[in-house]
């Protein structure tokens, strides 16, 4: 009966010890990996992480609207951004290589598939069927003053062309080309200034990619010709005998 007592009293001792405080350590440490977990994965898409990158990326892509950013994807995909960027220009290359009928490209801070420029006759029957809505020489002027003077108001651009330019800029305004940018400090004029959608038509990255203005600006020589071309030259001598001089001039100007 001692040695019974003497089996027992440590037995009852020791469990409470060695069994009871690693379980509670275990069951935190279970809690806290749970709420890590939720947190990372509040909609509970943990199995997005578990897909093919590549592939994943395909699909993304396929469905944007508009370019789709680094940051962005890597976020959807639950991916580091770096790997993301890293496929991205992967994906880009193979589809170089292979010579397919569409290209993975860089364009407005974004990827987008876009098909190729050999192929654009191919696209252009199919979709277009000769019915494609181009923008007016007016509306291009337009366009082009606002991107290289962004921000810029209304007046300032009609005062560039010289024309009024309001029907023009509401045209821009509802195909998403321009946007508004604030207002002028000094005169609290509305400005305006290129979208990103902009950047994706024109298949640039960035306002910097802009072709240079001087290339395609006339000479100083023939600026100068062409303000001097109309304005009537005045005799002071001559004040004609009959007093029809000036009159008979503005007559047939008029």
């Amino acid at each position: 009966m001692s040695e019974t007592t003497e089996t027992t009293g440590p037995t009852e001792t020791t469990e409470p010890t060695e069994i009871t405080e690693p379980t509670e350590t275990t069951e935190a440490a279970g809690a806290a990996e749970s709420a890590e977990a939720a947190a990372a994965d509040p909609a509970g898409t943990s199995a997005v992480a578990e897909l093919p990158l590549r592939p994943a990326l395909e699909a993304v892509l396929m469905v944007v609207d508009e370019p789709a950013g680094t940051d962005h994807l890597a976020k959807v995909l639950q991916r580091r951004p770096r790997e993301v960027a890293d496929a991205l220009r992967e994906l880009a290359d193979e589809y170089d290589r292979q010579g397919r009928g569409f290209e993975l490209r860089p364009v407005a801070g974004g990827w987008r598939f876009y098909t190729r420029a050999e192929y654009a006759d191919a696209v252009e029957n199919f979709v277009l069927d000769g019915q494609q809505a181009r923008l007016t020489q007016a509306a291009l002027e337009t366009l082009a003053v606002v991107a290289y003077r962004q921000p810029v108001s209304r007046s300032r651009v009609s005062a560039v062309r010289g024309v009024n330019c309001d029907g023009v800029m509401r045209t821009l305004l509802q195909r998403g080309l321009l946007e508004e940018a604030g207002t002028e400090s000094e005169t609290g004029a509305i400005l305006y200034r290129t979208t990103h959608y902009f950047l994706e038509r024109m298949g640039l990255r960035g306002l910097d990619e802009l072709p240079e203005l001087a290339p395609f600006l006339p000479e100083a020589d023939a600026v100068e010709e062409e303000s001097q071309e109309g304005v009537p030259s005045f005799d002071v001598d001559d004040t004609g005998d009959s007093g029809d001089g000036i009159a008979g001039r503005t007559q047939t100007d008029q």
